[in-house]
């Protein structure tokens, strides 16, 4: 687990102090602290850590706050802390996308399985946004192939098959996705309608 760099926000420094001990013993490089949400989010985007570790009722703005920017703008896991659990907390933290959270005072034993897991249960979450990515680029590239074989078909009277072909030979010719063939043909068509 060691070797991750990590940004700590608590407005108590001993707390902090005592957070960064335990995480450099497993090799985690502290590379900023805050004591407010503000500062946090300054050093996320300046310094684009592997791991924050925000205390819930920061000043200025709080951890929860903080923390749906962080995932909001895909900056980095966050592991929420607080004094006292309350439920609405945990239905916050939820809707900030937060990967954990734990209750002061926490060791070492509590506090080692909740960034492992929230490292793990992040990059599980952009790995799956990345697949959703490319499913969904393959469909609109679907969509639009299959609309200028449709153009295709009804401007030239040519099967699928065809129009396919056609389109296949174009992209193996000029050395271009098929999708950008697509892309022309429906370009070409509207610029036609247009006139």
């Amino acid at each position: 687990m060691g070797g991750h760099r990590v940004i700590l926000a608590d407005s108590d420094a001993n707390w902090r102090k005592n957070i960064k001990a335990i995480l450099s013993k497993i090799g985690c490089l502290i590379i900023g602290e805050a004591a407010d949400g503000v500062t946090a989010i300054k050093m996320v985007r300046d310094r684009q850590p592997d791991l924050v570790i925000i205390e819930a009722t920061l000043p200025g703005m709080t951890g929860v706050e903080a923390a749906t920017i962080v995932y909001e703008d895909k900056l980095a896991p966050v592991l929420l802390t607080t004094g006292h659990y309350r439920t609405h907390l945990l239905v916050q933290a939820k809707n900030a996308g937060v990967q954990s959270l734990l209750v002061k005072p926490f060791d070492e034993s509590c506090l080692l399985p909740a960034v492992e897991l929230a490292l793990n249960n992040y990059a599980e979450l952009v790995k799956l946004e990345q697949q959703l990515k490319k499913m969904e680029e393959k469909l609109e590239s679907r969509k639009i192939i299959d609309r200028a074989k449709g153009i295709l078909m009804e401007s030239m009277s040519m099967s699928e098959e065809q129009a396919f072909k056609r389109m296949q030979k174009q992209s193996m010719n000029k050395r271009i996705s098929m999708r950008a063939v697509a892309e022309a043909v429906v370009m070409a068509h509207n610029l036609q309608s247009d006139l």
